[in-house]
């Protein structure tokens, strides 16, 4: 009885197969050149080569295209600006500067900086210079008045995984893509997830970088993509595309590079910046209602 119960399954499965216009399966077969490879990749090397990376990489010069977007549908409003043409500076332990133009015109609408301990904005149309620690965390109401410069700084210049540092391994799929995950931990009282290394699979390249705060907050979501030569016979290479997704803040950035040079040495004269002549100075996070930038 029972394998006759099994025989009347078949044949009803065939039969819709094939007749009654019905299909249960439909074949596509994926030429072999365009199959994707999964590479295979332990712990150890996958730090060395992030590491070696985060290493060698001491600064960046480069310009390129920057557009910003603050809010999201949880603010309940979502405001997409201009595209601007920005150029660039990043050194590392600490400095970052940039510089945003309206494209073809040339005219400047913002010039930031920062350091460990200061950032500093000039904001020429609203003859504005802004300045504050970099410490503050107190949220403005306006998603992307909360753009620090120093918020690019770890998405650029990527930070070591320290000796000391716990460091664990998985695997993540989707349909896009087969991925290795490096979660490193921050030690303490409780351990807790300080980063994620994301690379893809394909050719071991990072592809995302997160950055967690206590509790878990997710600070930043920088992800990376068409990975370029630097220069002609260049050894370097540098993504071209990047996105900074920074959820707490409510501003995400899209920066396309067209132009980067790396490892330039960099003087301290290139990343000061003097408030212009009657401007107005505002000390960001000193009194309720300061502006940000």
């Amino acid at each position: 009885m029972k394998h006759a119960w099994k025989r009347m399954v078949l044949l009803a499965v065939s039969a819709a197969a094939c007749g009654c216009g019905g299909k249960v399966k439909t074949t596509k077969v994926v030429p072999p050149a365009a199959r994707p490879v999964a590479r295979e990749a332990t712990e150890e090397e996958l730090l060395d080569r992030y590491n070696a990376e985060a290493h060698s990489l001491q600064s960046i010069n480069a310009t390129l295209e920057l557009k910003a977007t603050g809010g999201t549908k949880y603010t309940g409003v979502i405001d997409e600006y201009h595209e601007v043409k920005a150029f660039l500076l990043a050194s590392r332990p600490y400095n970052i500067r940039m510089v945003g133009q309206v494209p073809v015109v040339g005219k400047t609408v913002f010039d930031m900086t920062s350091d460990a301990q200061t950032f500093e904005v000039s904001i020429p149309p609203k003859n504005k210079f802004l300045t504050g620690r970099v410490a503050q965390e107190r949220q403005s109401s306006k998603p992307i008045e909360n753009l620090r410069p120093q918020h690019l700084l770890d998405a650029l210049l990527w930070p070591e995984v320290r000796k000391e540092e716990i460091v664990l391994i998985e695997e993540s799929n989707d349909e896009n893509a087969r991925y290795y995950v490096l979660t490193v931990l921050r030690g303490g009282y409780k351990s807790e997830i300080l980063r994620k290394i994301w690379f893809d699979r394909a050719d071991l390249r990072v592809v995302r970088l997160e950055a967690f705060g206590p509790k878990g907050a997710l600070l930043s979501d920088a992800r990376y993509a068409d990975w370029q030569p630097v220069g002609p016979g260049s050894g370097e290479e540098y993504p071209r595309i990047i996105g900074i997704n920074r959820p707490h803040d409510e501003y995400h950035l899209d920066l396309a590079i067209s132009k980067i040079a790396l490892n330039e040495p960099l003087t301290p004269e290139q990343f000061k910046l003097e408030a212009p002549a009657g401007a107005e100075i505002v000390h960001v996070g000193e009194e309720p209602g300061d502006e940000k930038p």
